[in-house]
């Protein structure tokens, strides 16, 4: 059952809109000033509050400024409840954080109309997703169904890839943010010597490509399909339409598509101060986890220049150590393909102290 917090001074008005949602089976709590409901906020956090503007000791404008500031309040949604409209006072409450405004005098029908808008929004908003192709696919469903973007009118359907087939070039102008509905990706950026590394691996319900829509700048990097694979593409005016469509909603995709930036981060720290051996090893790890952590009987399917770009170190370097990864039996090398056998020493050679 939700709850829901009504502030108001006007006993009549206050008792009435009680009874009201009571009736619609809503929990309800009454505070008779602005600063007994800051109170009831703090200790009952409410799934939504409605607020007159006009009263004494603390208006609603100063309710609402209050309770924003609260870690634990600041995103319960807020319906002011006022006997004037003008838009002044409309642009002071949204400029607050405001969800929306109920004129007084108001029916029932309007009052259980503006709740039950908000309360869809906000859990549609806070409604937890994974981070993968079906779930950002299922958050833009809900957030289309309550934001009514019509214009939103990607189908997401897949576009097919051959394996070494260009998605996009570094220094290109970002025009799409790409979903992975099945195959693999890798992400490389060149040197002027035409030297590649490996930023990134992907594989099925994994995105990229975002960061240089969010930054509004050229890829930093390629990207290039490892195998035939099939991308999801959102083009750039739907990905911004999203985003742009409320404050709640890009904080929430942007938490959505952050959940590899702390990789690629330690990826660079492992660069700059890991031996060879050890990002061999990571690399291995990294390229096991990403596409045989369901196989694991499975040979790696990587090839050697690929492994030496992801390990930003010469081919004939990466050779020497899986060589001496084979003679220890950590991993097997059948018709040139790599089979982990010890995945817990490989793991440890990662470590500092038993790198070499």
């Amino acid at each position: 059952m939700k709850k829901i917090l009504v502030i108001e001074d006007n006993n009549e008005i206050r008792e009435n809109i009680g009874e009201i949602l009571e009736l619609a089976d809503f929990e309800v709590s009454l505070a008779e000033n602005g600063k007994r409901g800051v109170e009831m906020a703090m200790a009952d956090h409410p799934d939504l509050i409605l607020c007159d503007i006009m009263m004494p000791e603390l208006d609603g404008y100063g309710v609402l400024h209050i309770l924003s500031k609260k870690e634990s309040t600041q995103r319960i949604p807020f319906i002011f409840l006022t006997a004037k409209a003008e838009h002044s006072d409309l642009r002071k409450g949204m400029l607050l954080g405001a969800d929306d405004y109920l004129t007084k005098p108001f029916d029932d029908i309007e009052l259980l109309d503006a709740i039950e808008s908000r309360l869809k929004k906000y859990d549609a908003i806070n409604k937890e997703y994974k981070p993968d192709t079906k779930g950002i696919k299922n958050f833009i469903s809900d957030v289309k169904s309550v934001h009514n973007l019509e214009s939103f009118t990607s189908t997401l359907r897949p576009r097919l890839y051959k394996k070494r087939n260009e998605i996009f070039r570094e220094g290109d102008y970002p025009n799409h943010f790409y979903m992975i509905s099945h195959g693999k990706v890798k992400t490389i950026k060149t040197n002027e010597d035409g030297k590649e590394l490996i930023t990134g691996i992907y594989s099925a319900n994994d995105y990229f490509g975002y960061e240089a829509l969010l930054k509004e700048t050229e890829h930093m990097d390629s990207a290039e399909a490892i195998e035939d694979s099939e991308i999801v593409q959102i083009p750039k005016i739907e990905f911004f339409e999203l985003l742009y469509s409320n404050r709640e909603i890009a904080q929430k995709f942007i938490k959505l598509l952050s959940n590899n930036v702390v990789e690629r981060e330690q990826r660079l720290v492992d660069l700059a101060y890991n031996s060879v051996r050890q990002r061999t090893a990571g690399a291995l790890i990294e390229i096991f986890e990403k596409f045989n952590s369901e196989t694991p009987d499975e040979p790696l399917k990587v090839s050697r220049d690929d492994l030496s770009n992801m390990v930003g170190t010469a081919t004939e370097s990466v050779i020497r150590v899986l060589s001496d990864l084979k003679e220890e039996q950590i991993i097997e090398v059948q018709s040139g393909k790599i089979i982990i056998k010890d995945m817990e020493k490989l793991a440890k050679i990662q470590q500092w102290h038993f790198a070499r």
